[in-house]
């Protein structure tokens, strides 16, 4: 009589000898998840534009700052007048921030721009540093770190050019036109409106320029997508 146990045992035997068991289950395949799409690097290309304001600008101002620390010897009959500063001869006539009248009554206003000049002219040599320093490809392209310093720097200078020139003419309204109501209206705004208005539009423009740059750089990063920036 067959064995009813040995029976089962040998239809779970195969042919060999050898009992089978269920095949080891194969470990899940690990997949890695995907990474993000890097983003593009910041770049910035100084405009055309933006440079020529200053290299028109620098020279100017630096120009000034050198009549108003030097006075009074830069002053009209001072031992450093001429040559270099003769045509503030006209200047001092037309604003009296910059004559005898303003400094024998030991105004301040004027020293304290021309300090703010300071400020506003360092930050334009250093945003022109970082450029001149980042210009190895010579295409005047920067990126990364650098054009992001430089927009920031050019920003701040360019801020601070609009603000001072505009407190500079609210001095002036505020105080009933003490410095430059005595000129003629055709006098008065074609020698001080028009070249002291250049020191707010142009200045007004690039910040916008530069602000709009630095908007769209944060949007950008924030969003994660792959617009570029706009290059001044």
């Amino acid at each position: 009589m067959v064995s009813t146990r040995s029976s089962s045992a040998a239809l779970l035997t195969p042919r060999g000898g050898r009992s089978s068991s269920p095949p080891p289950m194969s470990s899940p395949t690990k997949t890695r998840a995907p990474r993000a799409a890097a983003l593009p690097v910041w770049s910035h290309t100084p405009a055309t534009f933006t440079l020529a304001w200053l290299f028109l600008s620098l020279p100017l101002v630096l120009w000034d700052m050198g009549y108003v620390l030097l006075r009074p010897h830069s002053m009209p009959g001072g031992k450093w007048h001429w040559p270099v500063w003769a045509p503030y001869a006209i200047q001092c006539e037309l604003d009296w921030t910059y004559g005898w009248k303003e400094w024998n009554a030991g105004g301040g206003w004027n020293t304290a721009q021309t300090v703010v000049n300071g400020v506003e002219t360092l930050g334009y040599l250093v945003y022109l540093g970082i450029w001149y320093k980042g210009n190895g490809n010579g295409r005047g392209v920067l990126t990364g770190r650098a054009a992001a310093l430089a927009v920031l720097v050019g920003y701040s200078a360019f801020l601070t050019t609009f603000v001072k020139t505009v407190l500079y003419w609210l001095n002036e309204a505020f105080s009933g036109f003490a410095n430059i109501g005595h000129n003629p209206p055709v006098h008065l705004f074609v020698f001080w409106i028009i070249p002291n208005g250049a020191w707010i539009v142009f200045p007004g423009i690039l910040v916008y320029k530069f602000g709009d740059e630095i908007i769209n750089g944060l949007t950008r990063a924030a969003s994660g997508t792959t617009r570029g920036v706009k290059n001044e």
